[in-house]
């Protein structure tokens, strides 16, 4: 049997109250629910917040659940809804101060900013910009650049037309260069960055 076969008598089990169906379709689709979850949040803290009322909300809905989708498919939709709720309600109550002078060590070699400063300050780069972005730009560059979803399957998670989705991934990879462009390479642009976001 396919994978996806598989799959699908575990919805179907679990649906009928099997438990242990239940646990093992939360054991194979874990790993990309959190990946999916990560990528949206940028936070690995928020990221399992986003998981854990994933599968919450889909443990609630999988009566309903009639399989006129995929299952996955299904469950990218809550986990993006559950990360945009959260992210919603962090933007409204989240502070976070670090002083300038504060000292952030870590002593892991394989973290050696000698061997690892240009690779990690990329990384760091496009992640900024990526976080920076507009939740709806965002949603469709993960959607697309990193899930390698199809415009037509974009469109069905997000409810709007096929050429609404190329439009708005245009428009997000726009900005997502914009930013990339703008962002200043070390830390000493960053007074700069919050005057022109004030």
């Amino acid at each position: 049997m396919s994978p996806r076969g598989d799959l699908a008598a575990l919805v179907s089990a679990a649906r009928a109250g099997d438990s242990a169906a239940l646990d093992e379709l939360v054991r194979v689709t874990y790993a990309d629910t959190y990946t999916l979850a990560y990528r949206l949040t940028g936070h690995d803290d928020d990221a399992r917040d986003v998981v854990q009322e994933a599968y919450l909300r889909a443990y609630r809905g999988l009566r309903r659940f009639r399989g006129e989708a995929q299952f996955s498919t299904w469950l990218y939709r809550i986990t993006a809804n559950c990360a945009s709720t959260l992210l919603a309600k962090r933007a409204r109550t989240r502070t976070e101060i670090l002083g300038d002078d504060e000292p952030v060590a870590d002593s892991r070699a394989e973290h050696d900013p000698e061997l690892r400063l240009a690779a990690a300050d990329e990384r760091a780069l496009l992640a900024g910009a990526l976080a920076d972005l507009p939740w709806r730009l965002r949603q469709v560059i993960v959607l697309r650049d990193i899930y390698d979803l199809p415009h037509g399957a974009i469109a069905r998670e997000l409810g709007i037309t096929e050429a609404a989705a190329k439009v708005r991934l245009h428009r997000a990879r726009r900005k997502l260069r914009e930013l990339l462009v703008a962002a200043p390479l070390d830390g000493d642009g960053q007074d700069e960055r919050d005057a022109r976001a004030s």
